[in-house]
């Protein structure tokens, strides 16, 4: 998808050389999905004490094998 956007070039540029992105396009992917990760990342510590799970480790080695 096409899209024009304003981004100040200092900005951008920092971006591309924290990100080591070769292009304008990758550098903006790159941080669409940090940000998308850093916000489920976020939603699991907020379940974190909420879930109550029982887990038998044994029994979960004995399915693995």
């Amino acid at each position: 998808m096409r899209t024009t956007v304003d981004i100040p070039a200092d900005l951008l540029g920092d971006a591309m050389r924290l990100a080591r992105a070769k292009t304008k396009t990758m550098t903006i992917i790159l941080g669409l999905q940090e940000l998308i990760s850093r916000h489920k990342l976020e939603q699991l510590r907020a379940l974190r004490g909420r879930i109550k799970l029982t887990t038998d480790v044994r029994m979960a080695r004995k399915r693995s094998s």
